[in-house]
């Protein structure tokens, strides 16, 4: 791969990074990694061969960098990739991009023994691959440099990293946040002589919430709805799970690495039904078959939902649309719930290959994007939210998002995050959630009618581990 056209990067660290410098490392023991979480075989090596040939067949010593990521994202992960070379110009990099089910996909590699060396790790994904000892215990690395390790915890945001902290261990340095949260029409909200909240300490009430999308709804004299008070650009159920937590009761106990689920806590089935009473009952939102011929993105880009559930993610598809001004407010909070208002993590982060050759490499690279530098460049992008809070605060990442008013949102989103459930187990758990819930939210059973049957498979899922 030609190395990337390099770009200007302001504001970027030119002086020694606040946090300790790397003393040399050997390269750790793997065997030292705890009982259980070796690497084993995953794949047969006659299923991994036609992917292994074309991404990691080259016979170069470069480190491979694994992700996803769409093509302006990736622009972004090349900007760090090319600062990262500046300093470590003896460190080549060689990127290995997803198709679009990355786990098989990093499964299919490991089982060659071509696993790349850095692995992007996806909240919902990697326990699975810990489990396999696909991924590195990073406390191998950080046990070395316990100055370092602890400036790290301290710049971080603890919802955060112990996301990625799994069975006692430590398998992935989170990357960037984007959690969940409301886009708004400003123009919108000022025509109906709305003022939305702008905290998560501050978040509205169900009531408040269902009061305002009501009358941002407009209909035509047929009926026909030409501007929905809310539409939900995430995936359905996730969302209803988040506003099901947002009534007192958490999704999972505990989150990471599960022994239950809360399906059946009446507060979580309530909070679960008002969401899907949002389209079934309520009409003020868009059902599964209104959003068939166009997507809910595009009812808020084109001006006909004055709100929008989503991530930062879509930050950029919304920016810059001059008949469109946005801004962000908060999740709702139910009668249960509270006092301030809780989203998801969502939040991606970088691991290392447990049989990597080159650990020692691969740990300067995680450092780095995980780090003062490499945060500070995603700051600037206004692609991803960074996860330390040194990076929250520069310039660069107020600049790149001059359209928000309500920053807060953003900057004091991680720590109002909770974990969707980190199992092993996520594949199957997820299937059946998935049927359950969009019966729900298809209107075709209330969420207080399905809990207790799904919660038992659900929990008997997790007991069968």
């Amino acid at each position: 791969m030609s190395a990337p056209r390099r770009a200007v990067l302001d504001p970027i660290p030119r002086s020694p990074a606040p946090y300790p410098a790397a003393r040399p490392l050997g390269r750790p023991n793997v065997e030292d990694a705890p009982r259980g979480i070796r690497r084993r075989t995953l794949l047969g090596s006659a299923l991994a061969a036609p992917l292994l040939a074309n991404a990691c067949g080259s016979g170069d010593d470069a480190l491979t960098f694994f992700f996803q990521a769409r093509p302006e994202e990736a622009r972004v992960r090349l900007q760090i990739i090319d600062e990262f070379r500046k300093r470590h110009p003896d460190i080549p990099v060689r990127t290995v991009m997803s198709g679009p089910d990355p786990l098989q996909q990093m499964l299919t590699y490991c089982a060659g023994g071509k696993c790349p060396d850095v692995l992007m790790a996806w909240e919902l994904l990697y326990a699975g691959l810990a489990e396999r000892g696909v991924l590195l215990d990073l406390r191998t690395l950080l046990d070395r440099e316990p100055e370092y390790a602890a400036e790290l915890r301290r710049d971080s945001f603890p919802t955060l990293y112990d996301t990625f902290s799994y069975g006692g261990g430590q398998y992935a340095l989170p990357e960037q946040w984007s959690g969940v949260f409301l886009y708004y029409n400003r123009a919108l909200f000022a025509d109906a002589g709305l003022t939305p909240p702008t905290r998560w300490r501050d978040a509205w009430s169900y009531d408040e919430f269902l009061d305002a999308a009501r009358a941002l709804t407009r209909r035509d004299g047929d009926g026909r709805t030409r501007q929905w008070g809310f539409a939900d650009a995430w995936v359905p159920y996730f969302s209803a799970a988040c506003f099901g937590m947002n009534n007192g009761a958490e999704w999972f106990t505990p989150s990471v690495h599960p022994t239950r689920t809360n399906l059946g806590d009446p507060r979580f089935a309530e909070g679960f039904q008002f969401y899907a009473d949002l389209a079934v009952r309520h009409r003020v939102a868009p059902r599964i078959a209104d959003q068939q011929s166009v997507s809910a993105p595009d009812l808020f880009r084109r001006g006909r939902a004055a709100m929008a559930l989503g991530g930062h993610w879509l930050y950029s598809e919304f920016a810059g649309n001059d008949g469109v001004p946005i801004d962000l407010t908060v999740l709702p909070v139910g009668p249960h719930g509270g006092p301030g208002g809780i989203t998801d993590v969502g939040c991606t982060g970088l691991s290392i290959a447990a049989d990597s050759p080159r650990i020692e490499q691969a740990w300067e690279f995680v450092k780095f994007a995980t780090g003062p530098i490499g945060q500070a460049i995603v700051a600037a992008s206004g692609l991803f939210v960074p996860v330390l809070k040194s990076a929250m605060a520069t310039t660069g990442f107020a600049a790149a998002h001059r359209e928000i008013r309500n920053l807060a949102v953003m900057t004091e989103g991680p720590d109002s995050s909770r974990p969707l459930p980190v199992t092993p187990m996520w594949g199957k758990v997820s299937a059946l959630l998935e049927r359950g819930g969009n019966r729900v939210l298809r209107g075709a059973a209330t969420a207080q009618s399905l809990s207790a049957r799904l919660a038992g498979d659900v929990d008997a899922l997790l007991a069968a581990r």
